[in-house]
């Protein structure tokens, strides 16, 4: 028997070119990616593939912050006007950051693709480790349908956008923009079926992102025919949303910028497939908040400036403001389409509030189990902020709670079936089929990450019964 660099025990079996890792069979020649994910009770399926270029190429392209913000027009324009977007972004920025810190310090330790379904079974106590994972598995799986959803109809919305403005007889229907919500989720659809190309795919959208966000940029605040003074930009407070108190006004408006910030942790589940993940993933973790507040800021105060006619962005018969304020610019109707093909293309290499609440209470769960257990009764990973982390833990169980309260509040007043934020029956629902699907199915095929015990082998679950690696009993 040899000991690993990890310190722990290599023994040999009977293929003189493999041995066996913590009890999983793993190549001599093995790196140490391999190495620690048999540490984890895994073998190595997936291929690395991942470069740290492609690691923030897909994380940034997933969350895309510049492109979130000009979406984000649609109602923030109203919910605080060009303040939301100044100072709403400086602020999102830091709560970001504070969750980036905690998500990256976790992958840091536990480099498993799985993510925080995994680190709640490391960190839960055993009584409680199969549910606690289950219950944030879905979480993680409800949020990222969400967001998905939302990344489509906006994509939707702006074509059928773009068509109103080159044909201004033409009054947008709720079916409309239905169709074209479809149509884009069959076409990023296609995408999914060749998971090979992910790579590729997420540096070319990244890079599309950067480019298109420079073009308009430049292209806007120079055609703009007049130019808004700082007042107007800095310290202009607009509440058209009904409510009397311009501070639940600001607060509601924050869902839509704050959706620029939402799904960091897209890269934790290629953990398995890149090389130091880590070390890589946190670099893509952190660098996608980085970038996203650097292009998000300045997109916010260049579009802010160029406005010409703020009450026709407001009522613009396209139902988005963004297109318009394109229109106003250029005073041409193809190029105000051009340029937002461009956000368009941007926003296909994403692929609101509940997308926004359920990954943050996913991110919670594995946070707090961390505080509970104490942070230094862990192995830390290279990533490791000390007390700069706890600070950064308690931020992000703060402002979760934060937006699940102030996030279920309606956005306009007076409250009528057709604008009520019904976030709160989301919330009612996927914990009803988490409850049920638990009682029916999951207490008993579900399987933590967690090491048992059955029939005297020792397996690793990786969540559900027929998934399980045979491991040797320890003697």
């Amino acid at each position: 028997m040899s000991i690993d660099q990890a310190g722990v025990g290599v023994v040999e079996v009977g293929d003189s070119n493999q041995s066996t890792h913590d009890g999983i069979p793993v190549e001599k020649n093995a790196d140490s990616d391999v190495l620690r994910l048999a540490e984890m009770g895994y073998n190595q399926e997936m291929k690395r593939n991942f470069s740290v270029v492609s690691v923030l190429a897909l994380g940034f392209s997933l969350t895309n912050s510049w492109w979130a913000v000009s979406a984000a027009m649609v109602t923030g324009i109203n919910s605080g006007g060009p303040v939301l977007f100044v100072y709403g972004i400086i602020g999102l920025f830091i709560t970001g950051l504070c969750m980036a810190i905690s998500l990256s310090e976790l992958v840091s330790a536990y480099p498993n693709a799985a993510g925080q379904s995994y680190w709640v079974s490391q960190l839960a106590p055993p009584k409680y480790a199969r549910i606690l994972s289950y219950v944030t598995g879905w979480f993680v799986w409800a949020g990222s349908i969400f967001a998905s959803a939302s990344v489509s109809l906006t994509v939707g919305s702006a074509c059928v956008g773009c068509y109103q403005l080159t044909h201004p007889d033409f009054v947008i229907q709720k079916w409309h923009v239905f169709v074209a919500y479809q149509m884009v989720n069959l076409f990023s659809c296609l995408f999914n079926c060749f998971g090979t190309l992910l790579p590729a795919i997420a540096t070319l959208g990244f890079y599309t992102s950067l480019i298109s966000f420079a073009v308009i940029l430049i292209t806007i605040p120079a055609k703009a025919p007049t130019h808004q003074h700082a007042e107007f930009v800095f310290a202009t407070f607009i509440n058209n949303t009904g409510w009397s108190s311009s501070g639940i006004a600001f607060i509601v408006g924050l869902i839509n910028p704050n959706w620029g910030f939402s799904c960091l942790d897209t890269v934790v589940h290629i953990a398995e497939e890149c090389h130091q993940p880590e070390r890589l993933i946190p670099i893509g973790i952190i660098g996608t908040v980085v970038i996203g507040f650097v292009t998000s800021f300045t997109f916010s105060i260049s579009m802010m400036y160029s406005i010409s006619n703020f009450e026709d962005i407001v009522n613009t018969a396209t139902y988005v403001p963004v297109l318009e304020l394109f229109y106003q610019a250029v005073q041409h109707r193809a190029g105000a389409v051009a340029l937002e093909a461009l956000v368009i293309a941007t926003a296909i290499g994403s692929i609101i509030s509940a997308c926004i609440t359920l990954p943050y209470v996913s991110y919670c769960i594995p946070t707090a189990l961390l505080l509970l257990k104490g942070r230094n009764n862990i192995r830390h990973g290279p990533f490791w902020l000390g007390k700069f982390g706890l600070v950064a833990n308690i931020v992000l169980l703060a402002f979760t709670l934060f937006v699940i309260v102030m996030y279920s509040f309606p956005t306009v007043m007076p409250v009528q079936a057709d604008n009520m934020n019904y976030v709160a029956a989301v919330y009612g629902i996927i914990i009803a089929i988490i409850i049920v699907d638990w009682f029916l199915r999951g207490r008993r095929q579900y399987r933590s990450h967690d090491l048992d015990t059955v029939d005297g082998y020792s397996l690793a679950m990786v969540g559900t019964a027929d998934s399980a690696l045979p491991k040797k009993p320890s003697s």
